[in-house]
């Protein structure tokens, strides 16, 4: 009887053990003919990893800075990294834990989602649009990057996507998914781009009031939700355990639409905050994507 409990109790740890480590996302990730590599990004006194995934193509490409979720630098990010540097992009995804794991490790330091996601969660945000800006730098000096840069955030990542916005204003675009808005829109500059589930009431309900403000301020916003789908609809969208057909739809349509929009960036025509309103256009209202009904949390 103790033989078993204790079997049963190495196999629930396991399980604790290797649920961030999303084996599909990194046998895939494995499988990828791309170059990718790690650098150390350095500002002030404070050293971080960033993942880097470069296209196979001839010419320079615009840079994309992956922030990730709530979950960390996870296999499932830089996956999605090299999804995006597939459709022929750099990219740039900066580890915003780093340093913050056990014994100062990096995401992959961490042996439970709970404690990942306290840790993100605990994440100071001066240090975190700190970060950002070291990676930013890093994405415009890139030989192979034509000095385009945009944000693409996801869950987490997708409100701190949004918030950059406000900060940095030589992106050419900021990408959100199921992220909220920040709370004073003034002093964005570049087109904002959503993307949300129909199923995830908490974000759901930021929405209006982030279009309307966007709306308001004459910024750039186009929101899309997609129905049925899940917070997270990206990531469960490929996990070969999802039960959600919804997730998947809204995974394929979102990635499309995103690929699309990327190969439509123009670089910005003003970096500062005297850039004139016209400049922008009048925000959209909320769009949604048709997909099936049916709801799983992720």
């Amino acid at each position: 009887m103790r033989r078993t409990t204790l079997l049963l109790s190495l196999i629930v740890l396991v399980s604790c053990f290797s649920a961030p480590a999303q084996e599909w996302a990194k046998t895939r990730l494995e499988a990828s003919p791309r170059h990718r590599e790690y650098v150390t990004l350095k500002h002030g006194d404070r050293s971080l990893q960033a993942f880097v995934v470069y296209p196979e193509v001839k010419q320079k490409v615009p840079v994309v800075i992956l922030i990730h979720e709530i979950f960390g630098l996870s296999d499932w990010a830089k996956e999605m990294a090299d999804e995006l540097a597939a459709a022929g992009y750099i990219v740039v995804a900066p580890d915003l834990l780093s340093g913050a794991g056990p014994n100062g490790g990096n995401s992959d330091s961490f042996t439970s989602m709970d404690a990942t996601t306290k840790a993100v969660s605990s994440l100071n945000p001066d240090t975190v649009t700190a970060d950002l800006d070291a990676a930013a730098d890093y994405a415009k000096k890139i030989p192979a990057g034509n000095g385009q840069i945009a944000t693409v955030g996801f869950c987490w990542g997708g409100g701190k996507s949004f918030g950059f916005a406000t900060h940095r204003h030589d992106l050419s675009g900021a990408f959100v998914f199921y992220g909220p808005g920040p709370s004073d829109v003034t002093a964005i500059t570049a087109p904002v781009y959503g993307f949300y589930a129909g199923n995830d009431a908490r974000i759901g309900a930021t929405l209006p009031a982030t279009t309307d403000a966007m709306k308001a301020a004459g910024k750039k916003f186009d929101p899309v939700t997609y129905e049925g789908a899940g917070h997270g609809f990206m990531r469960a969208g490929e996990d070969p355990a999802n039960t959600n057909p919804a997730n998947k739809t809204a995974r394929d349509e979102g990635f499309a639409r995103l690929t699309k929009l990327l190969s439509g960036l123009q670089r910005p025509a003003h970096s500062s905050l005297s850039s004139p309103a016209s400049s922008h256009a009048s925000a959209k209202g909320p769009r949604t994507a048709p997909s099936p009904s049916c709801h799983t949390t992720t």
